[in-house]
């Protein structure tokens, strides 16, 4: 995959603040579609018979009315307001929606809906489940001055609607929990890692380093009148350095040469949080499949997954690991393939190019290119023969 595909995610993660302006566009068109019900008060505004006094005073009104709203529940989904802050605006909302239908007539009740959504989208379980019944008696009220036929029709709306949004919003912000949880397990476990990177250099280094000095201070003792059993003291001194450096040498490749399975999980973590439908295999048998080659195919894993989060658009992604038999013997073999329909470019950017001289290294091969309805990168390792890994469909 390129490295100037372009294109974001379908979909705007439930719970995220809109991060560019196409996301900030569909999450507007969602919130605002629920605004056709104010056809019936802008009709009366304008053919109502109202006088010029209480034409501009529901102008005004449902102005104010309309922005308390959409600042509500448009900004408190993803970021949330203080307490406070819900409060004063859902009691804008709550002195409005009555004294506008009250004063201007029956077409005005359909507020009463836009206040049912803000207080159960808004307020917490326990006071959403008061405020809701509130509204829908209040709005039943006023209806019985001007129009109660219609106050009735609306009185199971607004009851429904509030507490449909209830879940709604106790969704969102079960989601923002759940992402606040999930960095800070990723804060804890980077912290734990570098704990153990601690403890093993220690264990590593420290009678090394401890044997180093020892036999340091003891060379420069014997050095006067034992020329001899210094020299051998300064060579155990090079013995001990240079397996130390082999130890040292050994665990950062160790630490960071990437493995299959662990890239595996983080491909399904990391495309679920993009918003695409994924398809990973289970954790993988790499019976007989050397490190170098395991490695290559997680390097290849990680700039596949990275590339379909952020430049391919893509919907869905399908990750296949499979053992089979070529010409040149037995590979396994990589196959991530989306959807998206972000542009391939002119050619391979710098991450496909270092991943075919990674394969090369590992004996292995490289294809990637657009395919029919998608995108597709397929890398092959050779390897002993063995049973299928298995398909991530």
């Amino acid at each position: 995959m390129t490295e100037d595909r372009t294109g974001m995610p379908k979909q705007t993660p439930l719970g995220w603040p809109p991060r560019t302006r196409r996301e900030l566009l569909v999450k507007t068109l969602w919130i605002g579609v629920w605004l056709v019900f104010l056809s019936a008060p802008v009709e009366d505004l304008v053919n109502g018979g109202h006088g010029t006094a209480a034409t501009v005073a529901g102008s005004l009104g449902l102005a104010v009315f309309v922005g308390a709203y959409l600042t509500l529940v448009f900004r408190n989904i993803g970021r949330p307001f203080s307490p406070r802050v819900v409060l004063t605006l859902g009691g804008i909302l709550g002195v409005l929606a009555p004294v506008l239908a009250y004063t201007l007539g029956s077409a005005w009740l359909g507020l009463f809906v836009y206040l049912s959504v803000a207080w159960g989208a808004t307020l917490p379980l326990r006071a959403a489940y008061w405020a809701i019944p509130a509204s829908a008696l209040a709005m039943y009220l006023v209806g019985l001055h001007s129009d109660e036929k219609e106050a009735r029709g609306l009185l199971f709306l607004v009851v429904l609607i509030g507490f449909a949004m209830t879940g709604v919003g106790q969704l969102v912000r079960t989601t923002i929990e759940l992402r606040k949880a999930r960095a800070t397990v990723a804060q804890l476990a980077a912290n734990e890692e570098r704990l153990r990177l601690a403890r093993d250099l220690h264990d590593l280094l420290g009678h090394s380093l401890s044997l180093i000095t020892l036999k340091s201070e003891l060379a420069g003792r014997m050095l006067p009148d034992h020329p001899d059993k210094a020299a051998q003291q300064v060579a155990d001194i090079e013995q001990v350095s240079r397996q130390a450096l082999v130890d040292v040498r050994e665990a950062v490749t160790g630490y960071r040469r990437p493995r299959l399975a662990a890239e595996l999980a983080g491909a399904q973590v990391a495309l679920s949080a993009a918003g695409v439908v994924a398809e990973v295999p289970a954790e993988p048998d790499l019976t007989d499949v050397p490190e170098e080659a395991e490695s290559a195919l997680a390097w290849a894993l990680r700039e596949a997954v990275t590339n379909v989060v952020r430049h391919s658009g893509a919907g869905r992604c399908a990750v296949r690991l499979l053992r089979r038999q070529t010409l040149d013997g037995p590979v396994l073999e990589l196959c991530v393939e989306d959807d998206g329909s972000g542009g391939s470019g002119k050619g391979p950017g710098n991450g496909l190019t270092g991943l075919t001289e990674r394969l090369e290294k590992a004996g292995g091969t490289l294809e990637a290119g657009r395919v029919r309805h998608g995108f597709r990168l397929v890398a092959r390792v050779p390897t002993a023969a063995g049973a299928d890994v298995g398909s991530g469909a």
